[in-house]
């Protein structure tokens, strides 16, 4: 039986560009929320902040001790995110066009490269990323 882990990210901003946040919200296979994360990120545009959160839920996972004890290659890890586009963008679908995005899409390769985890991304409907949005439209209004 393999370790699996779900980590849910959400990125938004009010205005594009405008202020942004991000959200993270780890899970385990219960659904039960073990770990969350949210941030203002200065001014950034949508599909920035979608990215920031992918890359902040990696640098969180790598660091954790979940990570030290579960390094393996039996461990799993399924990140879902409502935004369509930067999954297929990840998943090497989609090109990536813009080099500023390119960018984001570097560091979270190399971050995955790291690590020996079987890790997934897949889009779920934006009902499905309810936590993540939560701590996004939280951290944006200074809560």
């Amino acid at each position: 039986m393999s370790i699996k882990i779900f980590i849910n990210t959400d990125g938004g901003s009010r205005g594009n560009p405008g202020p942004a946040a991000i959200g993270v919200a780890f899970s385990d296979d219960s659904g039960n929320t073990i770990y969350s994360h949210k941030e203002c990120i200065g001014v950034a545009t949508n599909n920035e902040a979608e990215y920031s959160a992918i890359q902040r839920a990696l640098e969180i996972l790598v660091k954790s001790k979940w990570f030290k004890k579960n390094n393996n290659e039996g461990a799993e890890v399924v990140c879902r995110l409502d935004s369509q586009l930067v999954v297929e963008q990840l998943n090497g679908r989609y090109k990536v066009k813009q080099e500023h995005i390119k960018v984001f899409v570097d560091r979270i390769q190399e971050i995955i490269a790291d690590c020996r985890l079987n890790l997934f991304f897949i889009y779920v409907p934006r009902e499905e990323n309810k936590a993540a949005d939560k701590l996004v439209n939280e951290a944006l209004d200074g809560k």
